[in-house]
């Protein structure tokens, strides 16, 4: 009677897990193309993690030899790449401590603009940014900074013979500003989208009860709108922290040239230049093992930032 006992309950919620998902069968359907992403490009390529591992053969992955650690001792051998490194990890302390911020403060302003129309243009202006490509922001931060750019002729009227060897993109103290900088411009907008869902998720009689009880705007803004929004902002600070090691390739490639490869230089873009500009072809087991060392850090600072999170009494990724 015991075993029946314990058995039933299970086989009748089983029946009815597959009842709520035959109900809800088209639901379930439309999943199949996100599964199959994820199996077809996120899964089935993890068994090519042994190329970091072994000297790649046309045989297969199979039977290539094991290498006993050959790409990782050489990708440490390398000059340039703990230099290169250092510059990931700097750039993305950087856009973690400027860039994380912007987003934020700018979905309160925009909350803060009582006339909606007047709210959804300021939303699709700093949101249009996004859509361009870092192609065609690379052209117009030369135009910008360049030695023919509008900020050098401005700066000329106010102060002449400034503009004497002036070139700010070739300025190696200067880069990681103008990365930065350029990357709030182009994704501030677009990361306001999910702060903004969150403040539009908060009860308006709070707001209501605030205005009565006498509180100013920044009163509401402290004690209402940014408690409301903590927990969307400690988890995309977590995926942010997780994300450290991914220095942003296609506005470093874009932007960069050989005078700011001393600060400017990252992981992504040294390993590009050394698989197609100074070798002959590319090692699939060396990049490989970078990009498995790359993926290890931000697996370590993930589960790090998220167990932080977490012992705050926030909500979290995992």
């Amino acid at each position: 009677m015991t075993a029946q006992t314990a058995v039933r309950p299970r086989k009748k919620t089983f029946q009815h897990t597959l009842r709520v998902m035959w109900d809800y069968r088209w639901i379930y359907l439309m999943l199949i193309p996100c599964l199959a992403y994820f199996i077809i490009f996120k899964y089935v390529p993890m068994y090519g993690i042994q190329l970091a591992f072994k000297d790649f053969k046309l045989a297969g992955i199979a039977a290539s030899p094991w290498n006993n650690f050959e790409h990782f001792k050489y990708m440490m051998s390398e000059p340039q790449f703990l230099p290169a490194l250092r510059n990931t990890l700097i750039i993305s302390f950087y856009r973690i401590l400027f860039g994380f911020p912007f987003p934020i403060i700018l979905a309160i302003m925009i909350n803060e603009v009582y006339m909606p129309r007047y709210k959804r243009v300021l939303q699709t202006i700093y949101t249009f940014p996004h859509f361009l490509t870092w192609v065609v922001m690379a052209g117009i931060m030369l135009n910008l900074l360049g030695s023919t750019g509008m900020v050098r002729k401005v700066s000329e009227v106010f102060v002449p013979g400034i503009g004497e060897n002036w070139n700010l993109m070739y300025n190696k103290n200067a880069f990681r500003t103008i990365l930065v900088v350029s990357d709030i411009w182009k994704e501030a907008g677009w990361g306001t989208i999910i702060y903004l869902a969150a403040i539009t998720g908060i009860d308006q009689s709070l707001y209501e009860a605030a205005t009565i009880d006498g509180a100013n705007r920044f009163q509401r803004i402290w004690y209402i709108t940014l408690p409301g929004m903590i927990n969307m902002i400690a988890i995309q600070f977590v995926l942010r922290v997780g994300a450290v090691m991914e220095g942003g390739f296609d506005q470093v490639f874009n932007l960069y040239t050989a005078p700011v490869y001393e600060t400017g230089d990252i992981i992504d873009t040294y390993i590009y230049r050394l698989s197609f500009v100074k070798s002959t072809g590319i090692n699939l087991g060396f990049t490989t093992a970078v990009g498995l060392f790359k993926n290890v850090i931000n697996f370590v600072l993930l589960m790090l930032a998220n167990g932080v999170t977490k012992a705050l009494g926030q909500e979290t990724v995992l």
